[in-house]
């Protein structure tokens, strides 16, 4: 288990959304999308955040042309899909041990929810927002984050930087 392991749970016991947080988030999301980010557990929205403000600062210091408000937009709803079962910061680090341990084979067991949505929330996340007039390329963020077996772009790359950071 790496340190940044250790410094994401201590985060997520301490960590608490800030009115500069939330200041962040409405200047980022619209109504909808909002609502959708409220109903996160307040670790995740947190989480989410910290995960945004790393891809804002990348956007800031990146010569090439990215799309930041997208991309940020992004990293604000990219665990959305978690929405659709909660899980504790125990349930999170159970998973991410026994992950860690069976080298990934637990997804097999993805007829469990907590498991479906460790592994899952992604393609959950895509499942909810692509019927609202989403680009693909957003929808691909969304739904792609954690998957390792995809050949990724620019952008995705720094979505997964910055979540694996965090």
């Amino acid at each position: 288990m790496s340190k940044h392991r250790i410094k994401q749970f201590y985060l997520c016991i301490t960590d608490k959304m800030g009115s500069k947080d939330k200041a962040f988030v409405e200047k980022y999301l619209n109504d909808y999308e909002e609502k959708l980010f409220n109903k996160l557990s307040v670790k995740e929205q947190k989480h989410c955040v910290r995960v945004a403000y790393d891809v804002e600062e990348i956007c800031k210091n990146n010569k090439e042309n990215l799309d930041k408000s997208k991309l940020i937009k992004a990293a604000l709803l990219h665990d959305i899909g978690k929405i659709t079962f909660k899980l504790t910061i125990i349930d999170k680090s159970i998973l991410v041990i026994l992950d860690n341990l069976s080298k990934g084979r637990i997804k097999k067991f993805s007829n469990f929810k907590k498991i479906d949505t460790y592994y899952n929330h992604g393609e959950k996340g895509y499942d909810i927002l692509k019927s609202k007039g989403y680009d693909e390329s957003f929808l691909y963020l969304i739904k792609n984050h954690h998957n390792k077996n995809i050949v990724s772009n620019k952008e995705l790359n720094i979505l997964r930087f910055c979540d694996d950071k965090n």
